[in-house]
């Protein structure tokens, strides 16, 4: 049976983060991610995993200066003592959480000196994270939800990890974003399979419940099941309503 993560990033944002996870639990899914966690305590989100049994698969370096526009700073020359500190925060987080992956967020830039900082970021996250057990991720966004992204598509993606040249840095497979840019999902499922840390779903255009629009989910989660994917896939969609109120995809996909 295909496991579910609830992105708190997205879901029950009414609630703080840790009534989120129980939301979580209560609901069904197998594990939670988040996006920013770092206003909580430590203390009160271990004190929720606990009790509720489940794992924070990842959460996401800082964004930066979110008014003046930044969204990632780790492929921005010029601003690398910023995305380490961002780095290291998450790192310490998820560490101090259990939690499994940091997604670290490249930022608005683009060219070669972009890519030689972000794979000389990359490069530290991976030796630090190593000391802690913690798993380093990227992630390709869309040109529409994040414009002048630095990494846009999957082959950008795996070709970074490759010159990271780390064994603890992974491919973030959003179908949501690889959809609205690529396309050709289920050939790029299993050419990049080996290399992916983790795999998120929405739907396609309007990122809502997974069960409508361009991607017929449920011929992916077989074709997953098929491949031997047994982790659980990464429910980061923007509810219709209230999140419990679109919650029956859920309950139809197992």
């Amino acid at each position: 049976m295909t496991m579910f993560s609830a992105n708190l990033g997205f879901l029950w944002q009414e609630l703080q983060l840790p009534d989120a996870i129980r939301a979580a639990k209560a609901a069904g899914f197998d594990a939670v991610e988040c996006h920013y966690p770092y206003d909580v305590p430590v203390e009160r989100v271990q004190a929720a995993l606990a009790e509720t049994g489940l794992t924070m698969l990842g959460l996401n370096t800082i964004r930066g200066n979110v008014a003046a526009g930044d969204n990632g700073l780790a492929a921005i020359p010029g601003r690398e003592e910023e995305a380490r500190h961002a780095i290291e925060q998450a790192i310490d987080y998820a560490d101090a959480t259990g939690t499994l992956t940091v997604h670290v967020m490249a930022g608005k830039a683009s060219g070669e000196a972009a890519r030689a900082t972000f794979i000389a970021n990359l490069k530290h996250a991976c030796e630090r994270a190593a000391e802690t057990g913690v798993n380093i991720l990227i992630e390709p966004l869309n040109h529409h939800d994040a414009p002048g992204y630095f990494l846009q598509t999957s082959e950008q993606a795996l070709e970074i990890i490759a010159a990271v040249g780390a064994t603890n840095i992974k491919l973030m497979f959003d179908c949501y974003h690889l959809q609205i840019m690529q396309g050709d999902l289920t050939r790029r499922l299993q050419w990049s399979l080996n290399s992916i840390g983790h795999i998120q779903i929405a739907s396609v255009p309007d990122r809502r419940e997974p069960d409508h629009g361009e991607i017929d989910y449920r011929y992916i989660l077989r074709l997953l099941e098929e491949l031997g994917y047994d982790r659980p896939i990464g429910a980061e969609y923007r509810p219709a309503t209230s999140t419990d109120a679109g919650l029956r995809w859920l309950k139809d996909y197992r």
